[in-house]
């Protein structure tokens, strides 16, 4: 049975809270999330102590974003080996808690194989537990390494592509360090950006109907000290019509083999906007994003949400009256259509940037390339 529980940090330190990490307290080990769901009211941590806890964690978005649902999966492997759970039934709940992520699978496998070669070899399951926490801690610190290159590679294309500085840059959705072991992707390039004194201005899209822009985005451009401004997403046409926009900066949660970008729904409309404009649309993603098994953008599943995040809205602070837990603002019985993501054709991405460098143009080949020198470094 699942078991989580809460617990409200006194300090709330301006460093900030980590977006997930592992402790071994004198009860057992257990994987302590910040529940993302809470923010920006308040940071509330989550306590998972078994596997569907953080399955359910992994679902209801306390803990999401591409790389740090790799971090998180590898983890979930790692607690049920050290709390004697089936690691085999584990993997396959946490893989496929949601589908369009690749690297949820991608590091929920990395922390099985490590587990099963460890048993294999050993026949011990305390030390194939050690392996599997082992294979997670070294995916959590090759994410962070990885958030860094990819912030200096995104940084200088930036600077080729709009030389100069004084960079206005658009994003969607959420990119930062709650996404990943370090300060993001997409998010980690504007705040170095900002950080070399080249960043006029980030333009947060609200990202509906959960409002990761918003409420994420925005908590962590104010924390860094960004200078940023927050609009609804279909407020973005204007925005580029009126010349604001240099360069749009999306993240990815799977790139198929033939470089279609599934990201948070609403991407594609940038994406289109950004080329009838002529602004460079920029993905940044690292390698475990990469995913040659997925031929084209049609064969990308696409995870579909309840209709009450749309029917309703889902906030800290708004009464808990509806069916979702949340705000009603559609009459009862409204039927709603709520992909999580959306895909993005080649032919609109400028280029994506990897910590081991850019794509562009993007191209099947290109990919391939980058995916051959990377992956022996990347799979466990």
């Amino acid at each position: 049975m699942a078991d989580q529980y809460a617990q409200t940090r006194e300090d709330n330190r301006p460093a900030g809270t980590p977006a997930i990490r592992w402790e071994e307290p004198p009860e057992g080990p257990v994987v302590v999330l910040l529940d993302q769901t809470r923010l920006p009211a308040e940071e509330v941590e989550l306590v998972c102590t078994d596997a569907p806890a953080l399955v359910e964690a992994i679902r209801s978005l306390a803990v999401r974003g591409a790389p740090l649902l790799g971090i998180a999966g590898a983890y979930g492997v790692a607690l049920a080996a050290a709390r004697g759970f089936d690691v085999d039934d584990a993997a396959t709940a946490l893989a496929g808690a949601r589908p369009t992520a690749v690297n949820l699978s991608v590091g929920v496998r990395r922390a099985q194989s490590a587990y099963q070669s460890a048993l294999a070899k050993t026949g011990d399951a305390r030390l194939a537990a050690s392996a599997a926490l082992a294979a997670a801690r070294q995916l959590h610190q090759e994410d962070a390494r990885a958030s860094a290159r990819m912030a200096e590679h995104g940084l200088a294309l930036l600077d080729e592509l709009l030389p100069g500085g004084g960079h206005r840059i658009l994003t969607h959705c959420n990119t930062g360090s709650l996404v990943s072991g370090g300060e993001g992707t997409a998010f980690a390039v504007a705040l170095a950006a900002h950080r070399a004194g080249r960043l006029r201005r980030l333009w947060v899209d609200e990202t509906r109907p959960l409002l990761q822009g918003a409420r994420l985005t925005a908590y962590e451009a104010a924390r860094n000290d960004l200078a940023y401004t927050l609009l609804t997403d279909n407020a973005a046409g204007s925005l580029f019509a009126a010349g604001e926009v240099d360069a749009v900066l999306v993240g990815a949660d799977r790139i198929a083999a033939d470089g279609s970008v599934a990201n948070k729904v609403g991407s594609y409309p940038l994406a289109v906007l950004a080329r009838y404009h002529h602004v460079p649309f920029i993905v940044v993603a690292p390698v475990t994003t990469l995913d040659p098994a997925t031929p084209d953008g049609a064969a990308i599943e696409v995870e579909q949400r309840p209709g009450y995040e749309v029917t309703e809205f889902i906030s800290p602070q708004a009464p808990l009256t509806g069916a979702g837990g949340g705000l009603p603002i559609a009459p009862l019985g409204t039927q709603a259509y709520n992909p999580a993501f959306d895909v993005t054709p080649p032919e609109l991405v400028t280029a994506i940037v990897t910590e081991e460098g850019a794509v562009s143009p993007v191209t099947a080949e290109g990919l391939a390339e980058l995916c051959g020198r990377s992956r022996p470094a990347t799979s466990g």
